[in-house]
């Protein structure tokens, strides 16, 4: 990207880590999203304003997000930061396009005769301009899978065009965030989509309180999973061991399932995310079944490891199929390439997985 520091950005990969660390939020394979909604839910003929209504949820939360992070810092404070005047009229583009979202969603609610659903009040875990990049990052991730999750729910074209035009610009977010923390834009050759029990439960840990008058959301959240703090791998001479790397605040983690209070200048050592084959360890909110499986769904694979199990804490190594912003559960069995709702005992988690080196087949050229 034009103007910015990548020696300025390198050191937000701990901040990225610290999210990925302690976030809860989910994820499922494309063909489960159906069976993860709650049953009266799934059964009805038509769930396009229950979408519609919910897509709305998410994005008068993105608009609060942004607004506030464009009143809270100003383009001196992003340029101090190591970013670019061009990078800051960027994110007042994307702050533009959520606000263009909510007033989309609430027209078209309204014209189907449905009192749209109003903000609410909300509380972003972010502490500084690098911060809040950081889980701008995770979130406009966590939306473009919201949609792409939530399309095969829409039974109206009208409606299915208006949202798949509402995903391009969430993946084109995503991937300006992703560059901007030094992370591969384009990590996965295939979208995540993610079920809105999952996206759920993501949401609901930013909100404060909402209207009275609010439609009540048909879902519920899943049992919280966090990475464990010794994933992280140091690269400045100065770390020192994993607990040096990241650091929870205990009570305010214990209200938001592991979502950190802030991110501080002192805990900003710079750190890779796993590669594939390295092993990770998760921890649950109480003690693990015997025989559980850790299963990661990325892009369009789901695949579960056996896992190693220690009261609460869950190892198992990060399979080939694992590339960029991966969401973890903890199953009761091997899903084998499709996650049922219900075998998910916990999570999931959000775990930043580093892609391989591309490789490309010339041979597939057809002349």
């Amino acid at each position: 990207m034009k103007g910015i520091d990548r020696v300025a950005q390198h050191s937000h990969a701990s901040q990225l880590k610290m999210l990925y660390n302690s976030i809860a939020t989910a994820s499922v394979a494309f063909a489960s999203v159906v069976s993860a909604l709650p049953t009266e839910l799934s059964k009805r003929a038509n769930i396009d304003t229950t979408v519609l209504q919910f897509a709305l949820t998410l994005e008068h939360l993105e608009n609060v997000f942004y607004k506030q992070a464009l009143k809270n810092f100003s383009q001196e404070d992003f340029q101090k930061a190591g970013y670019s005047a061009d990078y800051y009229n960027d994110l007042k583009y994307i702050a533009h396009d959520e606000e263009q979202h909510v007033l989309l969603l609430e027209g078209a609610l309204t014209a189907a005769g449905v009192t749209p659903v109003q903000a609410c009040t909300y509380s972003f875990p972010y502490y500084d301009v690098r911060s809040f990049i950081t889980l701008s990052s995770v979130l406009e991730g966590v939306g473009t899978s919201a949609y792409l999750g939530g399309a095969p729910l829409i039974t109206s074209k009208q409606y299915l065009t208006v949202a798949a035009s509402i995903l391009v610009t969430e993946a084109l977010h995503t991937s300006l965030q992703r560059l901007a923390i030094n992370e591969v834009p384009m990590a996965n050759p295939y979208g995540t989509p993610l079920d809105p029990m999952s996206v759920y439960t993501l949401a609901a840990m930013f909100i404060v309180s909402c209207p009275a008058s609010n439609a009540a959301l048909p879902f519920t959240s899943y049992p919280s999973l966090q990475v464990d703090g010794s994933t992280c791998t140091c690269e400045e001479p100065q770390c020192g061991s994993p607990s040096d790397v990241v650091k929870r605040g205990d009570g305010w983690a214990s209200r938001h399932h592991g979502w950190p209070e802030t991110w501080r200048p002192q805990q900003s050592n710079s750190c890779t995310p796993p590669s594939p084959g390295k092993s990770v360890m998760f921890t649950a909110n109480s003690t693990i079944p015997a025989g559980s499986y850790v299963t990661f769904v990325s892009g369009l694979s789901v695949v579960s490891v056996q896992g190693n199990i220690d009261g609460a804490d869950i190892t198992a190594a990060v399979p080939a199929q694992a590339m960029g912003q991966t969401y973890v559960f903890v199953t009761s069995q091997d899903e084998k390439g499709t996650l049922t709702a219900a075998d998910i005992q916990y999570g999931p988690a959000v775990l930043e997985v580093n892609p391989p080196p591309p490789s490309i087949d010339y041979s597939i050229l057809k002349e």
